[in-house]
């Protein structure tokens, strides 16, 4: 056979990953910080066939429900690690999940099931009688099952003697995941993968997991994300014993870390600044950690150093990758003690060798010269197979094989790429946004976050968050400015005030909008 066919029919299937762990390794740990909505007689203290088991049982549950083989199946749930079980069990059925997140508006929910072929959703009372309640899912969707006694949907309680039925498997190239983009810029877009892009993004980070095979690993990630799908297959494949997070206060986190001392640690990069607070915490709950994983976004310089140094391994290291929901990991970049003590928090990485190729063009598709910018784009076998209902959106962004990131960057003479900032979120006043960013929190150690955007006249807004909610001490702020581009006076906000997506990206083009009305108010 051909490779590029063999390629071509290789598949990563969702179904059968809990089973296929619990033959190959036996009663690995499982810990969890909160019980399973699904089943909380079993605790948090779970293993590889136990949650096997539960995701067969879930499978019996809806085969008994009536759904089918590619029919779609939605998942809006409260969050918990139970999401995950669902999705596994969809699959494992042949149905198609579709994740959306816990975070998401009712009426964005509404306008994301209009896009879907009357789907079945699976979601609970908290949220049919909260942000769905007013959207009217009942003219949008099959059927409503609910993973608690909800007067407003069909228990999944109700099929709970149900057989598991026998696993069925689509074709590689047939759809068998939809997940949402993070619509940082309105609403998202229905990303939609297939058994055989996923195995194309699988591969490469199995082969990056390797020197870390077997570690536990803690994780705080989104569950609707398929970057976590991805990372769940790589630890089940090397037995790695878990800690599933769903809530990430450092309060709770910090003991639960102590206990496990994890080799492994990933989290989204907002989330990494927040656990900044780990690295001297009781206990030294990161004193263990091996390797970080971050992705979704770019990590501040001033977070990778400090997480490295709360490690007391020999020669620990922060993995990033950086790409998209629409395309898996396109480059990545190992950051050790030496090199994040120097690193350029723009830098990326490269392409991954054999999976992906970057490149840096001008608005007509040339290529540019090393280290002049353009817009960044990606050639990768991952790349999801379309937009659902938005195939025009989605062919707009392909270029001959090329996919459009929608970043801003350039290469250097050896091939590696800096970020510079999202296309939309230019300021015409400064080279980048991300760049300045950066130095601010690496001067001013007291930040949690700051977001530079554009205020009403373009103008570039610094919108600060502190530790602890103390005051922004000006003084220090003009300091640490004074060499930087002229900004606006800092406009100081709670941190649970900014807008983010369920990857805690903020969302910058809805701070504008929210500076905006103010000012005019």
């Amino acid at each position: 056979m051909p490779q590029h066919q063999l390629l071509a029919d290789r598949g990563f299937y969702l179904g059968p990953l809990f089973r296929q762990a619990a033959d190959r390794h036996g009663a690995v740990f499982v810990t969890l910080d909160r019980p399973l909505d699904v089943r909380p007689d079993l605790g948090t203290d779970l293993s590889y066939p136990v949650l096997a088991d539960v995701v067969e049982e879930l499978s019996g549950r809806l085969w008994e429900a009536g759904v089918r083989p590619s029919e779609q199946v939605v998942v809006h749930k409260t969050d918990n690690v139970d999401i995950v079980l669902l999705t596994c069990a969809v699959s494992r059925i042949g149905a198609v999940p579709v994740l959306l997140s816990p975070a998401l508006a009712g009426p964005v929910v509404g306008q994301l099931l209009e896009r879907l072929q009357r789907p079945w959703l699976i979601t609970d009372g908290a949220k049919l009688d909260g942000p769905l309640k007013d959207v009217g899912i009942s003219g949008l969707v099959r059927q409503t099952l609910s993973v608690d006694d909800s007067p407003a949907a069909v228990p999944l309680e109700k099929f709970a003697a149900a057989e598991p039925p026998a696993p069925v498997r689509l074709h590689p190239r047939e759809p068998s995941l939809i997940t949402h983009s993070s619509g940082t810029t309105g609403v998202p877009k229905l990303a939609v993968h297939c058994p055989n892009s996923m195995w194309n993004r699988l591969v490469p980070q199995q082969a990056m997991g390797w020197p870390t095979r077997g570690e536990t690993a803690a994780l705080h990630m989104s569950f609707v994300h398929s970057r976590f799908y991805h990372l769940l297959g790589v630890l089940l494949h090397f037995g790695s014993p878990l800690v599933l997070i769903t809530d990430p206060d450092p309060a709770t986190v910090g003991p639960l870390l102590v206990r496990h001392r994890p080799g492994i640690v990933e989290t989204h990069p907002n989330t990494f600044v927040l656990w900044e607070e780990l690295a001297d915490a009781p206990g030294a709950p990161l004193s263990r950690v091996r390797s970080y994983g971050s992705t979704f976004d770019a990590i501040h310089p001033r977070t990778v150093r400090r997480l490295l140094d709360a490690s007391k391994r020999r020669s620990p290291w922060l993995l990033q990758l950086y790409g998209q929901s629409e395309t898996g990991p396109v480059a990545f970049q190992w950051f050790t003690r030496r090199s994040a003590a120097r690193a350029d928090g723009r830098r990326v990485g490269t392409g991954i060798p054999g999976f992906t190729r970057v490149r840096v063009t001008d608005p007509e598709g040339r290529r540019v010269a090393p280290g002049a910018p353009g817009r960044i784009e990606a050639r990768t076998r991952g790349r999801i197979l379309t937009y659902l209902g938005m195939r025009e959106r989605y062919d707009h962004q392909l270029h001959d094989g090329w996919w459009e990131m929608g970043d801003m960057g350039y290469r250097s003479r050896l091939g590696a790429l800096y970020l510079i900032d999202r296309e939309i979120d230019r300021i015409d006043s400064v080279h980048s946004n991300l760049e300045v960013e950066d130095t601010l929190m690496s001067r001013l150690e007291e930040l949690r976050e700051v977001v530079i955007v554009p205020g009403v006249d373009g103008e570039p807004v610094p919108v600060v968050c502190v530790r602890g909610e103390r005051p922004l001490d000006p003084e220090r702020w003009r300091e640490a400015t004074a060499d930087l581009p002229a900004m606006a006076e800092p406009r100081q906000w709670r941190f649970e005030e900014l807008p983010m997506t369920a990857t805690w990206k903020v969302k910058r083009v809805e701070i504008t909008r929210m500076l905006t009305e103010s000012t005019r108010a």
